[in-house]
């Protein structure tokens, strides 16, 4: 099975550099425009199935990338951020950076906020779930720390190892598979029109 882990086009919260987690924040502008540039690729590959996180700004972006009816599951939603929910990285960064920079790396937890390990635990049984049902082409729409949560659980890819996954940009996955081949990374933040080093989380 390859997984085609697409996530959301930039929000509105993105563009003003805001850390969203589980905040029901829809795209702007730019990120619809984002979505739509990605949909000919998504069609050109083809997909058997289609997940999507509950959220709005992700099943938009699934519906411009040409999945207008996906499953759609509250456990492919972003990690919650608790207390940082809404604040700026430049805020949290100026309070508490080392806070900061541990949660980025996976190893520290917002005030109030979801564990690293509990949430690769819950993103990864999706996977693992769907895994279970043949698919050659799984679509699925999230948010950018789902992403990195995959890798790190099938490619063993910590998160301080990973440049942040660009709005709606395309990553492809194959899962290890029943002749004992390993899972392998085919495709890592595609994106038609440009690539963005330092992507807004």
């Amino acid at each position: 099975m390859r997984l085609l882990l697409v996530r959301h086009g930039q929000s509105e919260w993105n563009a003003s550099h805001r850390l969203q987690g589980q905040a029901d924040i829809n795209l702007s502008d730019v990120g619809r425009a984002q979505a739509d540039a990605l949909r000919s690729t998504i069609e050109g590959i083809g997909y058997c199935r289609a997940l999507s996180s509950d959220l709005a700004r992700v099943r938009e972006t699934a519906a411009r990338i040409g999945a207008p009816d996906p499953i759609l599951t509250s456990d492919l939603r972003e990690i919650d951020v608790g207390d940082w929910t809404g604040r700026t990285t430049d805020d949290i960064v100026a309070e508490d950076e080392a806070a900061y920079l541990a949660w980025r790396a996976g190893t520290g937890t917002p005030p109030g906020g979801e564990p690293w390990t509990a949430f690769v635990d819950r993103v990864s049984a999706v996977i693992e779930r769907e895994a279970e049902n043949r698919c050659e082409n799984l679509l699925v729409a999230c948010h950018g720390g789902v992403i990195r949560a995959i890798l790190q659980r099938f490619l063993n890819l910590q998160p301080a190892s990973i440049i942040p996954v660009a709005p709606a940009s395309l990553t492809a996955l194959r899962l290890a598979n029943a002749t004992g081949a390993p899972p392998r990374l085919e495709l890592f933040n595609y994106r038609p029109d440009n690539l963005d080093f330092a992507a807004p989380d």
